[in-house]
């Protein structure tokens, strides 16, 4: 019997969602408490893996297991043997059908979130990057734009993506601003190895002023990441959404993590 589950964590604590051996992983975690309930080795398939210290408020799995559970029991069973910093939002019973968490998604969504004051946070360390500088978000929603549609990101792709190419969708890219906080959403079919980072670093180089609006189509057209802005950090970036065919009755909605301080 196939089900599937939405996850959410913090991945502070953790070493990426893959599973690694030799360090904490938040794959390691859900399979431990999966098995606990199903009293059977459990081996679960995400739909998008997320690195070191991203967070997650809507990543999908999937799992095969012969155990005969209710959906509220496979929920309330695992969160039970979960640590506090990860949960299961929802379960559904798949029963036989060919859903997958990473080949049945249309798309993905992530969102990027800045604390932009001159403090440090105390808060919300490692759950927003913070950035000093004053940043521009107008001119970062403007250079944004270029990035919209199926084109080669090449310029965002990190040295160690195991990708068979950099061609992906980008369908929406917005930038905007709450106060102190700016958020980065966007979604695509689907993403390069620090892909959202990239992009995100190159557009803080153009809100800071220290490059033009029209150099983000400049990076993207020259294919080349050595020229691109650094990889903006890791506490910032958040998992919250996978669209799948309405056929499969998953739940749609998805909780896009907002601040104020």
């Amino acid at each position: 019997m196939r089900i599937a589950a939405g996850v959410e964590y913090l991945g502070s604590a953790y070493c990426g969602w893959q599973r690694l051996g030799h360090a904490p992983s938040v794959q390691e975690c859900v399979e431990a408490a999966l098995a606990r309930v199903a009293d059977e080795s459990v081996n679960v398939v995400c739909a998008g893996r997320t690195d070191t210290g991203v967070h997650a408020s809507g990543q999908v799995i999937h799992f095969d297991t012969g155990a005969d559970r209710p959906e509220h029991g496979w929920l309330m069973g695992t969160n039970g043997h979960l640590p506090d910093d990860i949960a299961l939002r929802w379960v559904r019973i798949m029963g036989d059908t060919a859903f997958h968490a990473r080949f049945s998604a249309r798309s993905r969504r992530y969102r990027y979130v800045i604390l932009n004051r001159k403090g440090r946070p105390a808060l919300l360390n490692q759950r927003a990057a913070w950035y000093r500088q004053t940043l521009d978000a107008g001119r970062m929603q403007e250079a944004a734009q270029a990035l919209l549609g199926e084109q080669d990101f090449s310029s965002f792709r990190a040295a160690g993506c195991q990708a068979r190419h950099a061609v992906r969708e980008i369908h929406s890219l917005n930038i905007t601003r709450a106060g102190d906080f700016i958020y980065l959403d966007i979604v695509a079919n689907a993403f390069l190895h620090h892909m959202v980072r990239n992009i995100t670093g190159s557009l803080l180089v153009i809100g800071r002023g220290e490059q033009p609006v029209g150099w983000m189509a400049e990076l993207l057209a020259g294919r080349d990441r050595t020229v691109a802005g650094p990889t903006a950090p890791a506490a910032g970036l958040y998992f919250v959404h996978v669209e799948y065919p309405p056929e499969y009755s998953l739940p749609a909605g998805y909780c896009l993590p907002q601040f104020a301080l």
